[in-house]
């Protein structure tokens, strides 16, 4: 199992990075938030899961060991695939998620692409016991400062990956301008989940 990855980030994209290890370029999935904090040429070091399919070796990269582990347990419920739980840790951070399971608010995790309310039922059953208690009161977000795309194409990027039609991903980021335009510093995280209520309300 490969724990982490740590070298020069040698190129970004809306829903990867590549990060040269040894001489050797790892492309690691990650999510918008993770993403934003990189930078092209700076040092950068992601813990991993590498996810093993028989035609397939996929590499996630995590911001720590927290939401590595947390990606791990999403896993570990039926019919939840990586793509699915990193789209989870792309809307909530670790202790968003513990607590939305501890409240039973089954209408938070449907703000996730494809959790309907009825698999989100089914999640908070089997998340309760696994995801454990809250680590302390959720923080305000950190204004992150937009990665070497613009917050634009990063947002469009990460809700076409999350499942969205490009012209959805097009209404959201027309949706969410004004909010990225008010910002001192690009909070892509932010703009994402107020991008994806936009389109809840929409569908």
């Amino acid at each position: 199992m490969i724990a982490f990855v740590q070298g020069p980030v040698a190129a970004v994209t809306p829903g990867s990075a590549v990060v040269e290890v040894g001489g050797v370029g790892m492309l690691v999935k990650c999510t918008p938030r993770t993403l934003a904090e990189l930078r092209i040429g700076q040092p950068a070091r992601l813990t991993t899961a590498l996810i093993v399919k028989e035609d397939s070796l996929t590499l996630y990269g995590f911001a720590d060991e927290d939401e590595r582990a947390t990606f791990e347990i999403l896993l570990t419920a039926s019919g939840v695939a990586a793509t699915m739980a990193l789209g989870m840790l792309a809307v909530f951070t670790p202790d968003e998620l513990r607590r939305a399971v501890a409240q039973g608010d089954a209408k938070a995790l449907t703000a996730v692409p494809r959790i309907g309310p009825k698999l989100a039922q089914k999640l908070l059953l089997e998340y309760k016991d696994k995801l454990g208690a809250p680590h302390g009161s959720v923080p305000a977000q950190k204004p992150i400062a937009a990665g070497p795309a613009p917050w634009s194409e990063q947002l469009h990027a990460a809700l076409v990956g999350l499942g969205y039609a490009p012209r959805e991903a097009d209404d959201a980021v027309t949706a969410v301008t004004p909010d990225a335009e008010a910002q001192p510093v690009t909070d892509v995280g932010a703009l994402l989940k107020a991008a994806l209520r936009t389109l809840n309300r929409t569908r």
